[in-house]
């Protein structure tokens, strides 16, 4: 019992996190009798070891010395610059003074206290402002939630969530009334508000929208009476706990039916949109998504909708009067599914928009009316768009950013015109660039990097032509403390075909002749990266003796569509041999001991970390696995069937990736962390493995956050974690 802070076999491992959860001896007494005492003054020493360990272990001193010099090691030459008359001169802070930058002259000139004052006024004053709106729009959402309110555009009225129903009054309160009075906890219907999964999935942050004329207000409906609540218990550390319950629909149960209503304020007349109107697919049984909400005008409310496969997406218009719906533009990708929310842009004539779709396999740009109508195929890259960023309307020409550099991972500004020729590259392809275009559009702000090339900024024309240098990143620090440049990777996939990319990251005091431990950070989710193009800092706790490495997965974003087509249906496989081909790769370098690689990665990268410790035995040997979904039959329906489709259409991918029937391939050492008021991934995915797992008999090791959310194990527990299993034994 006494090494419950390490492992103990066929039971469930507990680290309390503070010496104030010392069980009481009035709990402890009944159990242990007169040993209850002793009990007590054993795991309060222990407990005090399981914070205190780090501190004796090896690294622990280098670590703290390095932590605090990395921080500021590279004094970055990143400008973040706020345009001013027009686009004719900018301000930027540089060394703790505020600048202004007038381009004609091309001289920049501190500003005077006086100046600074007042610009400090300015943005305390807007600071205000904002805070003003969102105190009338209701505090910040929490994740997956929505504003309870909605000022319309004249300032005048105020739609607001109580009670299940949408509300109007003045905006000081005053002369409310009903605009429904059907939403009911009883009958399981709401208006004015969202669901959890909509919020999280479909980043629908309100449910009310005005028309611009303010003359109309737009609002959900949704109907949860099939949909099953799940049952959260919070304030689990306090004397009384209580329950969040909340309609959750899990992959392949019912989902909430959704509808828009349109409220009109001079009639007080109600009118539904046909969101079903007009749709090219049948999910009258299963249910469908509508989100992306907004007016154009005050004549049309216009929103996205997709089928419940989500391998088609509509972008769709409303009659505002009648509610009769009419379909723009449609998507479809049968072989795994559409990006739900496709970036568009609408145009100052409030009838043409810019749209990007994957409809080639590559996200390019199209040119739109509202009418449906395709005007312009504008870009035919063979590599993805990023945003558009400016759009010259008086030249016609678009401004955007694209994969066109020597690796996908470095963004590059371009220019095409409205018809789709004149395409040019503006910026280097040997480095990324972030850009910031002056309103009039003559000039923009670049600022260049790489992996291991700090950022510089630069004032270009709109030729790409620099006009001045304004800043470059001071390396003096970084060199002074020998640090080491992280290192990009290569390597092939396990597929023995697909390039992918990762990051190397070496201790200051690295010696190619000795062996080091390698941690590997995961994420690996559908369209993320292990690899990235701005400048990279050596993660900090190669201090403690190891090398650090992100890898890419097949799963990774930013390659076309067709890659990602691979993961389809197939979430916890390819993305996991990839995993073990990336530290495959570095197995030939006589610096890297291949017999101690640990593991750790949060949410989706914790859901990683157990399957390559379950899956790849000889290649990972120790996983710190936080907030991990365990099974996909536990999450919502709409992230999980994007990705993986219905469990009763692919039973054999769902097993696949369910970490319990992996259970008894446990050989290394697990850390696993999970929160008690996880409203994300749920705990019972932690407890349904930690189960599975003292079934199996296996021996691991658990941390347990009272009262919190989705997050990750504390940090310098999960490093003991690892210098205990990696170094020491």
């Amino acid at each position: 019992m006494i090494q419950v802070i390490r492992r103990v076999s066929n039971m469930t491992p507990v680290v309390f996190p503070t010496s104030r959860e010392i069980p009481s001896r009035a709990l402890i007494r009944p159990l242990f009798g007169r040993l209850a005492p002793v009990l007590v003054f054993i795991l309060s020493s222990a407990i005090l070891l399981a914070q205190d360990r780090l501190k004796t272990m090896p690294g622990y001193e280098r670590y703290q010395k390095l932590n605090r010099e990395m921080s500021n090691a590279v004094k970055l030459g990143a400008l973040s610059v706020v345009w001013t008359n027009d686009g004719k001169a900018f301000d930027y802070s540089r060394d703790g003074k505020r600048y202004r930058y007038d381009i004609a002259a091309r001289k920049a000139t501190e500003l005077a206290s006086a100046t600074t004052e007042t610009s400090r006024g300015d943005r305390e004053e807007r600071r205000e402002e904002r805070r003003r709106e969102r105190r009338d729009r209701g505090e910040r959402p929490a994740r997956g939630r929505q504003f309870t309110s909605a000022i319309s555009p004249d300032s005048k009225l105020k739609a607001f969530y109580r009670d299940r129903n949408l509300l109007l009054s003045e905006t000081n309160g005053q002369n409310e009334i009903a605009i429904t009075t059907e939403g009911s906890e009883k009958k399981r219907v709401k208006y004015g508000t969202g669901t959890w999964a909509y919020g999280e999935e479909l980043f629908q942050t309100t449910a009310i929208w005005w028309s611009t004329n303010s003359q109309k207000v737009a609002f959900y409906r949704f109907d949860e009476s099939q949909v099953p609540d799940f049952y959260l218990a919070l304030n689990q550390a306090r004397i009384q706990t209580r329950l969040d319950v909340e309609p959750y629909p899990k992959a392949g149960g019912t989902n909430p039916i959704v509808d828009l209503l349109i409220y009109d304020v001079a009639t007080k007349e109600t009118v539904p949109v046909d969101v079903r109107d007009g749709q090219p697919f049948d999910d009258s049984v299963l249910g469908h998504y509508v989100y992306g909400v907004f007016w154009a005008d005050g004549k049309e409310l216009l929103f996205n909708r997709t089928n419940r496969r989500q391998n088609i997406m509509e972008f769709c218009a409303a009659d505002a009067q009648t509610g009769k719906c009419r379909v723009i533009v449609r998507e479809e990708w049968p072989p795994s599914w559409v990006e739900n929310s496709p970036p568009r842009r609408l145009l100052n004539d409030g009838k043409r928009f810019l749209w990007t779709s994957e409809r080639s396999g590559w996200k390019n740009l199209y040119l739109y009316d509202l009418e449906g109508n395709l005007l312009a195929t504008l870009t035919r890259h063979g590599f993805e768009v990023g945003e558009v960023r400016h759009v010259d309307e008086t030249a016609g020409l678009v401004y955007y950013t694209a994969r066109s550099g020597d690796n996908p991972m470095k963004l590059q500004l371009h220019r095409v015109g409205w018809d789709g020729k004149g395409e040019r590259r503006l910026t280097d392809p040997a480095y990324h660039h972030t850009v910031n275009i002056a309103p009039d559009g003559q000039h923009f702000i670049d600022v260049a990097q790489s992996h291991d090339l700090p950022p510089v900024t630069r004032l270009r024309d709109m030729e790409g032509r620099v006009v001045e240098e304004l800043a470059a990143s001071d390396m003096t620090k970084f060199k002074k403390l020998e640090l080491k440049p992280v290192e990009l990777l290569e390597f092939k996939a396990a597929d023995g075909e697909t390039a992918l990319y990762g990051m190397l990251h070496f201790p200051s005091n690295f010696r190619p002749y000795r062996k080091y431990p390698l941690l590997v950070s995961v994420y690996a989710g559908p369209d993320t990266t292990g690899a990235r193009e701005t400048f990279v800092l050596p993660n900090t706790l190669t201090e403690y003796g190891f090398l650090v490495a992100s890898f890419d997965s097949r799963s990774a974003g930013g390659r076309g569509k067709r890659s990602l087509d691979s993961i389809y249906g197939k979430l916890g496989q390819g993305e996991i041999n990839d995993q073990a081909a990336g530290v495959k790769s570095l197995w030939e370098r006589r610096y890297v001991d291949r017999k101690r690689v640990g593991i750790f990665g949060t949410s989706y990268g914790g859901y990683a970390s157990i399957l390559c410790l379950l899956r790849y035995p000889e290649v990972f040997h120790a996983a710190s696995a936080s907030s991990a979904p365990t099974s996909w039959h536990h999450y919502d329906t709409i992230y999980t069937e994007r990705y993986m489709g219905l469990p009763q259409e692919n039973k054999e991918g769902y097993e696949a990736g369910n970490v319990m029937k992996l259970a008894d391939k446990l050989k290394g050492r697990l850390l696993l962390y999970y929160g008690t008021a996880d409203d994300n991934v749920h705990p019972n995915n932690a407890l349904q493995f930690i189960q599975a797992l003292q079934r199996a008999g296996k021996s691991f090791e658990v941390q347990v956050g009272p009262d919190q959310g989705h997050g990750a194990v504390n940090r310098d527990r999960m490093m003991e974690f690892f210098i205990q299993n990696l170094v020491l034994n």
